[in-house]
Parts: structure tokens; sequence; C-alpha cells
């Protein structure tokens, strides 16, 4: 009987198509190891001491004078400063909010007028610097010494002095209500231009009336993309409204120089309170941003991210967690 030799395969080859690879004996039993990232750690490093360098300047060094700072901070004409801040920028990022969506529905208004209307609104106002419009509101009584309401061109109902009606808190409210309009007609724009136009021509098949469709389907996905943006552009608005001071509105700055005008060796405590309120502010507003984003984040996320306080809580719970697992090795 003969026999015929069968050439020796090398492994895996004659296999069907498909068929895995053989895996070596005792792979899954190995140690994974982590990738090293010395350059990071370098630069964490770096970063912590640098920190702990400044920290410890602002803790020890002298010309800081954090008692005064205490002392100046609770203040009443601080205080009261501070509330003509807050009034002041409250009003104007309402009112600068709505005039701004009415110039972005405007310029994106089939209207050839109220499309020109807009832009050289925008443009006007975004090419000249603040502190010219405050000023020229400041002396707006000298160029219209009454206002009057009534027909066009025709008779009066009423007619009202300027120097009663513009009080010095509304010459900073209207300044800067005028000013932020323009900014946020942008931004409104660009939020509405980024909703996707398969979401407008869904309503427009369900016969949804256009002021409802901006309503409930247009600003409520725009808003995602204002929001950054516009709070980005109310922390400007923060710190603008420091130049109230030059139209004789004592706000918080106006109130600081003042302070550190009557007492000269208190100029840097003075201004270091007018710092750590306005980092106050901003940071309350950045918390506010978050929350709102998060709010309007419902539906276009699966999973909406945690919290702040969420975080802290799993992190602390997963040290409890290792802690406990030590305990039991032990």
């Amino acid at each position: 009987m003969n026999t015929t030799a069968l050439p020796v395969q090398a492994d895996g080859e004659g296999d069907p198509p498909g068929t895995p690879e053989p895996r070596s004996p005792g792979l899954s039993s190995r140690p994974v190891i982590p990738l090293r990232h010395p350059g990071r750690w370098i630069v964490t490093a770096i970063a912590l001491v640098l920190l702990a360098q400044y920290i410890h300047g602002l803790a020890t060094n002298p010309f800081y004078e954090w008692p005064r700072v205490g002392y100046w901070f609770t203040r009443p004409v601080i205080l009261s400063g501070l509330r003509v801040t807050l009034v002041t920028t409250a009003w104007s990022a309402l009112f600068g909010f709505a005039g701004g969506v009415v110039l972005a529905l405007c310029r994106l208004s089939r209207s050839p007028l109220l499309r020109v209307v807009a832009w050289a609104y925008i443009w006007f106002f975004r090419s000249v610097p603040l502190i010219v419009v405050l000023l020229f509101l400041f002396n707006f009584s000298a160029v219209y010494k009454t206002l009057s309401l009534g027909i066009p061109f025709g008779y009066e109902v009423a007619h009202f002095n300027t120097v009663t009606l513009l009080s010095y808190e509304v010459i900073g409210i209207v300044g800067l209500s005028v000013n932020e309009a323009a900014y946020a007609a942008e931004l409104v724009r660009g939020g509405i231009l980024a909703v996707d136009q398969g979401q407008i021509e869904a309503a427009n098949a369900l016969g949804l009336p256009r002021f409802r469709q901006l309503r409930r389907v247009v600003l409520p996905q725009a808003l995602r993309t204002i929001v950054p943006g516009y709070v980005n552009q109310l922390i400007g608005l923060i710190k603008a409204s420091a130049l109230l001071y030059y139209v004789s509105l004592t706000d918080l700055f106006g109130a600081v120089q003042q302070m550190g005008s009557t007492y000269p060796s208190d100029i840097i405590p003075t201004l270091e309170v007018a710092a750590l309120y306005y980092l106050i502010l901003t940071t309350i507003l950045s918390v506010i941003q978050y929350y709102i984003e998060r709010f309007f984040a419902r539906g276009a996320v699966r999973t909406l991210p945690p919290t702040p306080l969420q975080r802290l809580r799993d992190s602390l719970s997963g040290l409890r967690n290792q802690a406990a697992n030590a305990w039991t090795r032990s």
C-alpha cells in the first residue's frame, strides 16, 4: 500500500476565510500597562509650583494690605456703587438682548428696507466706541432740548425736557443698551442660521405660523448657540459698565475711584475690592451659563453631562470605595 506524505502547512494556512488567529497562551492574563505621559506630569508639577508661589505671594506680601481690603469690602459707598452696576447691567442686558432679537429678525426679514436699516444700526454702533456713545448721550440735551410725541411732521401731543428726562442712570442704561443690541443682534442671527433648515421645513409642512415657528422651533434650538456667546458678551458688559463713571454715574468703579482719591494711601486696597467684586459677578454668570447650557442641551445629547456637584459626589464615592477595598485586602 502506497502512502503519500501530506505537506506540512504553516499554522493558520488553509483555514477558511474569517477564521480568527490563534491567541498566544496566557495573553489574556498579562497585566495591561497604561501608557506613560512624563511630559504631562512635568508640566503639572511646574504649574503647581507656580500656583503655590503665587498664592504664597498673595498671602504674605504686605503690599496688598488685606486688612484694608476687608475694611473697604463692605463699606456703604462701595455697596452703593455695586448696586448701580448691577441695576444698569441688568437692565442693559435685558433691553440689549430684546433689541438684538428685533435687529436679527429685521436682518433676516424679506423686506429690503428692514434689512438695510438693521445692518446700518449694527454697523454704526459696532464702529463707534462705547465711551463716545455715552458722552454723546450725556450731552444730548445740548443737541435736543425737548422730545415730543405726536403725529409725524404735524401736531404734538406732548413734549418732554431732555434735561429732566435723561437722568444719569437713564443715560447709562440707554448707552449700554443700544451698544449691546448691535452685538447681540449678530449673536442671535448666527444662532438662528445655525438651526438646521430641515427643522424649519418640517414646521412649514405642519402649517405652523411664522411666529410660532420662531418661538417653539427656531429659538429653543438657536439658544444652544446663542447662550455661550451672549454670556461672554454679558461679562464684557459688566466690565464696560466701568465707563459709566465718565458720565457722572457713581457705579462700582466710580465709588472705588472716589475713595482712592479721597484716601490716597488706600488706592491699591480699593482697586483690589473692585477686582474681587468683578470676579464674583463674572463667576456667578459663568455658573448660570453652565446650567442654562445644560438645560438647552436636553434632546441634543443622549446623556446630560454631570454637574460639578455630581462629579464631586462621584469622586468622593470612588475614593471611598478604593479605601474600602484597600482595607479589605489588608
